[in-house]
């Protein structure tokens, strides 16, 4: 109960923080050039430019439907947490006085989208939501096969910042897809981590070697699987084979792959790039 407590004060203090980053992100750098974002953020910031709606009350009324879809489709506690992260954003713009930072445009796109993108992937990561586009292109992509998540966003931005060139100008889109960009990149490094990790699958008859040289020189996990062979150099094989598997940071690879080839030079490897990673020898062993 202890833990869940502390869970969810860290959460909380996560989606304040994202909060203040994002209001910083559209007030203090983003609303005086008028640039804008993507996604839902992007669309209450464009009507509000062109009509001159309050853009505090644009964003609680445009995501209002997304957060009542998120409700039904990821859960109450989504839902509450993410009506509560947009309605305290909208407080902020409100009631806030960000100071202009800088009159660049070019600082203001790149760093404005930084703030912006902090602030969404740290609400994210406390479990909620700022902005209900990834909840319309999960909604859209249930119901239109051909189109998956990413796909659906991609096309939402496309017309919002086709819309920006025409009522905002083509400068302030070209901009304004900086921003973007920028605010995409800065929510990836917080979901995903700074870290770039890799898989390495290794076949090798002499595995045993392998694996011991891995956890016990290199004091890293390894994972054994079993396998069946296929179409080789002598022909079909039906012999059971183990196949390991590790993950490691990127500066890791050669090291790896090196005290591989000293056990067996021969031995077949494959790496593919992760995400992120969570739990294991390999936090355990980087946290020290």
């Amino acid at each position: 109960m202890k833990e869940r407590f502390r869970g969810e004060i860290k959460n909380t203090l996560l989606i304040l923080i994202g909060i203040f980053l994002a209001g910083m992100g559209i007030k203090g750098f983003l609303l005086s050039s008028h640039f804008i974002d993507g996604g839902v953020t992007g669309i209450s910031m464009l009507v509000s430019g062109v009509s001159g709606f309050p853009l505090s009350i644009l964003l609680v009324l445009l995501n209002l439907p997304f957060v009542v879809v998120g409700y039904y489709q990821l859960g109450l506690r989504f839902g509450v947490k993410s009506g509560l992260g947009i309605l305290g954003l909208s407080l902020c713009l409100a009631f806030i006085d960000f100071p202009d930072v800088t009159p660049d445009k070019l600082l203001t796109a790149i760093f404005g989208g930084l703030c912006i993108g902090a602030g969404i992937g740290l609400a994210i990561r406390g479990g909620a939501v700022l902005d209900g586009t990834e909840i319309a292109a999960l909604l859209v992509s249930r119901r239109v096969y051909i189109l998956n998540v990413g796909d659906v966003i991609l096309l939402l931005n496309v017309l919002i910042f086709g819309a920006a060139a025409i009522f905002l100008g083509l400068e302030p889109a070209l901009y304004s897809i900086l921003t973007y960009a920028a605010a995409t990149k800065a929510i990836d490094f917080l979901l995903h981590g700074f870290e770039e990790y890799t898989a390495i699958t290794i076949v090798s008859p002499k595995y045993a070697e392998i694996r011991e040289v891995i956890t016990q020189r290199l004091h890293r996990g390894v994972t054994v699987f079993k396998g069946g062979g296929g179409l080789g150099g002598h022909g079909v094989s039906d012999e059971d084979r183990e196949i390991l598997f590790c993950v490691v940071t990127r500066l890791e690879i050669g090291v790896i792959k090196a005290a591989i080839k000293e056990v067996d030079s021969t031995a077949f490897i494959t790496t593919h790039s992760l995400n992120d990673v969570d739990g294991g020898l390999l936090k355990r062993t980087l946290l020290h």
